[in-house]
């Protein structure tokens, strides 16, 4: 016999009250295909400078009056995570038929399930997948409405630093590429790229490479035509830029769709922020209306580069 499944208002909101640490999570954990490259800071709210210590002592020989004056200094980023917020008004009915459909089998199949749990989960899970496209290319605007206005991507701050000359051909960070990668191309251009990095980053022991998802296309399909077999190392079921000795991973991610681009950093330099510690993040769900539920969700988000230097990035500028 076939049960109609609802759920109350009242239970939807317990939920997300019961469930807050989880649901909040769930934004995080829906990014993990892209920051499972990359670092995340918890506990940021606001504004957290990060950065990296410059300057060194040497060991030379033996001298008593020897003294090094030079300063140790930390060049400070800031990492900025803007607080955002999303109203979302939804037909519960309709949320539970697209997760079980509009009917099913009592009994087995949903014994221990938290239905309630599940259509709010549903519904932060839709909202999420924006944060995941627009890590790359999200913009800052203060009087804006949606994720892609949230925050500054990483897209957005290659730019605003090329732009006052921080990232630049003389400073080692910045190689423009002269023509435009496609199947006949891309190995020997991401291997320009590479080459054309500072010793230091290259002899990190691994470092991402993050493109396009089509410039990936274009390298597997040059490659192949090239060697006549496949880049993909079965070893370690990963892609490895061909010439690096599998220092260099190629990451191609959805969100670097369209992206003038290229990042060549380590896995520690992607810095992505969120809170998940405090209490000023919160789910709700609330019912203003007859036949529709409002879920109200609000969270700081952000990313930066834990450093621009050459050491430890270069952007590669596709034509």
């Amino acid at each position: 016999m076939a049960t109609k499944i609802t759920v109350s208002p009242e239970d939807l909101a317990k939920s997300a009250q019961k469930f807050r640490k989880e649901l909040l999570m769930m934004p995080i954990i829906a990014l993990e295909r892209s920051t499972q490259h990359m670092t995340v800071r918890y506990g940021i709210q606001g504004k957290e400078t990060v950065g990296e210590l410059s300057g060194g002592a040497e060991l030379g020989p033996y001298n008593a009056d020897r003294e090094d004056a030079d300063d140790v200094k930390i060049v400070g980023r800031t990492l900025e995570t803007f607080f955002g917020n999303v109203v979302k008004k939804f037909d519960p009915n309709q949320v539970i038929g697209s997760i079980y459909g509009s009917m099913v089998n009592s009994g087995e199949a949903l014994k221990g399930v938290p239905i309630a749990y599940q259509v709010v989960a549903y519904v932060i899970k839709q909202i999420s997948k924006n944060m995941n496209k627009s890590l790359f290319t999200a913009s800052r605007v203060d009087t804006g409405t949606t994720t892609l206005e949230l925050f500054n991507g990483f897209d957005t701050i290659a730019t605003t630093e090329i732009a006052a000359g921080t990232i630049s051909a003389a400073k080692n960070n910045l190689f423009a590429f002269g023509t435009p990668l496609d199947v006949t191309n891309s190995v020997d251009g991401l291997k320009t790229l590479y080459n054309s990095s500072t010793d230091e980053l290259q002899d990190e022991e691994k470092v991402k490479m993050f493109i396009p998802r089509n410039i990936y296309n274009f390298y597997l399909e040059d490659y192949k035509a090239t060697t006549n077999a496949t880049p993909y190392n079965t070893e370690y079921k990963k892609t490895f830029l061909e010439g690096s000795d599998n220092r260099c991973e190629l990451v191609p991610l959805a969100s670097k769709k369209g992206s003038q681009y290229i990042q060549l950093t380590t896995q520690s330099n992607m810095l992505v922020g969120c809170d998940q510690w405090g209490n000023k993040e919160l789910i709700n769900v609330d019912r203003f209306s007859a036949f529709y539920l409002t879920l109200s969700a609000a969270m700081f988000f952000g990313t930066q580069y834990e450093s621009i230097s050459p050491e430890r990035l270069m952007i590669g500028k596709l034509a």
